[in-house]
């Protein structure tokens, strides 16, 4: 055998071993690049201090529980308006000057990402209801520029806004100052799906988490919203 003819016998032996490794390569690629669900938070998941402390050891089965508050524009808003959606929520109160402004800036952000998409909205709650009227929360949506179709900002029956915080989204803390329904909000953004499940909890404080919330609609998206 020639040095021509062992060489060319190599080089066609090279070009099949590079196709195969770009081919094993793609498929390795394709293992580790598909969706996975995202969990389903329940009680027994989260700190305590978030928990109402009848619901903590629940290890399954838990949804976001019937509501019936009043937006920005004085509509009753209830689970009808968010049925077959995915939303983001979370808590606040239009005189907050510190974490507030900052969550409410990115869940602006989020809205502007999510303008076109019928299946997606959002839904922040007052923890000031008292405070936070119709009026007061009408003036704080002009301000903020919040989309009325896309967002909800709600007030209502403390009490109810505190159940649904310690027992639904498992968002808040109580400030011990003596109130059974008194609340210290967290920075947390909570997604839920399509079935009323808790999927994530991000820092909406936090740019990196924000752009981590939108990935995850986009899995939640993939999975058909549950």
């Amino acid at each position: 055998m020639s040095f021509l003819s062992f060489f060319k016998g190599y080089k066609n032996f090279a070009i099949f071993l590079s196709v195969l490794s770009i081919i094993i390569l793609i498929i390795i690629y394709n293992i580790l690049n598909v969706k996975k669900q995202l969990p389903i938070w329940s009680p027994n998941m989260v700190n305590e201090e978030l928990v109402d402390s009848t619901i903590q050891h629940k290890a399954k089965y838990h949804k976001i529980a019937d509501f019936s508050l009043t937006n920005q524009n004085g509509e009753t808003i209830t689970q009808k308006n968010y049925k077959d959606k995915i939303y983001v929520a979370d808590f606040f109160f239009t005189t907050c000057q510190t974490i507030c402004p900052i969550m409410t800036d990115h869940m602006y952000q989020i809205q502007q990402e999510i303008i076109n998409d019928d299946d997606i909205m959002l839904l922040s709650h007052s923890v000031t209801p008292i405070i936070d009227s119709v009026p007061q929360l009408k003036k704080y949506a002009k301000e903020k520029g919040v989309i009325d179709r896309k967002w909800n900002l709600v007030t209502g029956d403390k009490k109810q806004i505190y159940a649904l915080a310690r027992k639904s989204y498992l968002a808040v803390k109580t400030d011990g100052n003596g109130d059974e329904y008194d609340m210290i909000h967290t920075e947390n953004f909570m997604l839920i799906d399509k079935k009323q499940q808790i999927r994530g909890f991000y820092d909406g404080t936090q740019p990196e988490d924000i752009k981590r919330l939108l990935k995850d609609i986009e899995t939640l998206k993939y999975f058909g919203g549950s």
